[in-house]
């Protein structure tokens, strides 16, 4: 990478952006790899062809008040959970409910998928509901309180809840009724599963992130962070973590015994505080968006910076990669959505 260019040119030679009106909560790309969808805080998902994403942006109401939760669906479209209860998977053709779950929040969904069918996940209350491709209810997984984050490995053999004093594991695709309690007293606010599920790793409220090594429960800890994290991405392999939460990109090494005994890497140190991270499907390179709404793209190994957005529209509260790493989705508190093809020369 080269940080040649001038701040904006990335996102001006080859981006798309748009002024959406409402927070944006999340983003994601669909597993065909033909549409990128922006969620929304007024329940709109806000859907882009890639093959045309200069043209119009489809507006699909999802839910009756907010999108709190987003992930593409296993096969096509999109699923998301909402305020209103439902657990809903949409497509440019419209909105269909997969579940309702009353006055419960929708706050967290997941999906993992082999290219033909897959599973999809989703969190109301204490219980975390898998669901097959078509939308078949699978297991009902409960927890000792609210949960507040749901991870895949990389197989989709195990799935992963973080909740008050802990995380839990699970494996998909067994009936028995009991997971894998991870005991560490605190609130636990998100959760990373590492690829190869060797590890669980989870955002602590005290400006921490606290591991288990799953091969032998022994417990890491990894603080020294100036805010509480927020957003945590495993490269493709799991040889890195990167994490929010500081006026750095944070990245903590997997490998040669770590991260304990190792000093994190820090990326991209600037003058507010990173909000989201988001890993390259494919390489050791991931994209970073800061609290003044500036983004970055970061060579961890050779640790080169290339400027992608700069300052402005709010706070970044989203990112996104396509399965192949082509395509960036970014999303701010403000509102401002961008697509960018890094695939293509600049205009």
């Amino acid at each position: 990478m080269s940080a040649s260019a001038g701040l904006a040119s990335l996102i001006d030679e080859r981006g798309v952006t748009r002024e959406l009106g409402a927070f944006v909560v999340g983003a994601a790309f669909d597993r065909a790899g033909r549409q990128a969808a922006f969620a929304l805080g007024d329940g709109t998902l806000r859907l882009t062809a890639l093959s045309d994403p200069h043209g119009q942006w489809a507006a699909v109401q999802a839910h009756d008040g907010a999108v709190l939760s987003m992930a593409a669906d296993p096969c096509h479209g999109f699923v998301s959970g909402g305020d209103d209860g439902v657990f809903a998977r949409t497509d440019a053709s419209g909105t269909a409910p997969v579940a309702e779950f009353g006055g419960k929040w929708v706050e967290q969904a997941a999906s993992w998928s082999d290219g033909r069918s897959g599973v999809l996940a989703c969190a109301a209350g204490k219980h975390v509901h898998l669901f097959s491709s078509s939308g078949e209810l699978l297991r009902r997984l409960e927890h000792p309180s609210t949960v507040t984050g749901i991870a895949f490995d990389a197989k989709g053999k195990r799935v992963a809840a973080s909740h008050y004093n802990g995380a839990s594991v699970w494996f998909v695709g067994s009936t028995a009724g009991t997971p894998r309690r991870l005991e560490w007293k605190g609130s636990h606010t998100g959760i990373a599963l590492h690829p190869a599920a060797e590890a669980v790793v989870t955002c602590m409220q005290e400006n921490a992130l606290h591991g288990w090594r799953l091969p032998d429960a022994h417990d890491m800890r990894m603080s020294g962070y100036p805010t509480k994290p927020e957003s945590l991405s495993f490269t493709r392999t799991g040889k890195y973590l990167a994490s929010s939460g500081a006026d750095a990109i944070v990245v903590w090494p997997f490998f040669g015994g770590g991260p304990m005994g190792k000093p994190p890497i820090e990326l991209a140190q600037q003058e507010v505080v990173c909000t989201r991270v988001a890993c390259h499907p494919n390489d050791d390179v991931l994209a970073a968006g800061y609290a003044d709404g500036s983004v970055v793209l970061a060579d961890i190994a050779g640790k080169r910076v290339l400027p992608v957005k700069p300052a402005s529209h709010g706070p970044v509260s989203a990112l996104a990669w396509s399965a192949g790493g082509s395509w960036l989705a970014i999303g701010t508190e403000q509102g401002f959505a961008a697509m960018i093809d890094l695939a293509s020369r600049a205009r």
